[in-house]
């Protein structure tokens, strides 16, 4: 079992090598866009939301 055990953690950091991490300016452009985007849907699901709101308060 602590064999297993071991094998799976040096599988963990064998395959952590091979990984490519993001530059630092990738990341934070990454981010940015992302963080556009979830603006931007917010507005669009709050205006949404809100015409809702309105046409069922006129037919109620």
């Amino acid at each position: 079992m602590k064999d297993k055990i071991i094998n799976f953690f040096l599988d963990i950091y064998k395959e952590m090598k091979k990984v490519t991490w993001p530059k630092k300016k990738e990341l934070i452009d990454s981010t940015k866009i992302v963080l556009i985007t979830m603006v931007i849907f917010a507005v669009i699901v709050y205006v949404i939301d809100q015409g809702i709101s309105k046409l069922l308060g006129l037919l109620f």
